[in-house]
């Protein structure tokens, strides 16, 4: 299932609403994975596969679907209270932007 979520990523962001390339690494429950954004597309890898990633998220497989699926865009009250984690909250916003989630 999380592997579906990542491959629709890599299918559905628009990459004419990137404006630089951006590294994304992602902690979903047991699942890692990094993701590769730029002008030239989106791609997903498994693992850690930068270690210097621009936006680092930990969040679990449920809230992740509620925003992929449901269309629900993380508040602030969502990174108090742990909900989802980010180094690059803006960064995240960008992803989904770029992917039609928001």
């Amino acid at each position: 299932m999380i592997d579906q979520l990542f491959h629709d990523m890599e299918q559905q962001c628009d990459t004419t609403k990137v404006a630089k390339e951006t590294s994304y690494y992602f902690s979903v429950d047991e699942a890692r994975k990094t993701v590769f954004l730029s002008a030239d597309g989106c791609r997903v890898v498994d693992g850690k596969a930068t270690e210097t990633a621009d936006c680092v998220c930990k969040t679990s497989y449920t809230f992740l679907t509620r925003i992929w699926h449901e269309g629900y865009v993380p508040g602030v009250k969502d990174f108090l209270s742990g909900s989802i984690k980010s180094n690059n909250p803006a960064a995240l916003q960008d992803l989904l932007k770029a992917c039609g989630k928001i």
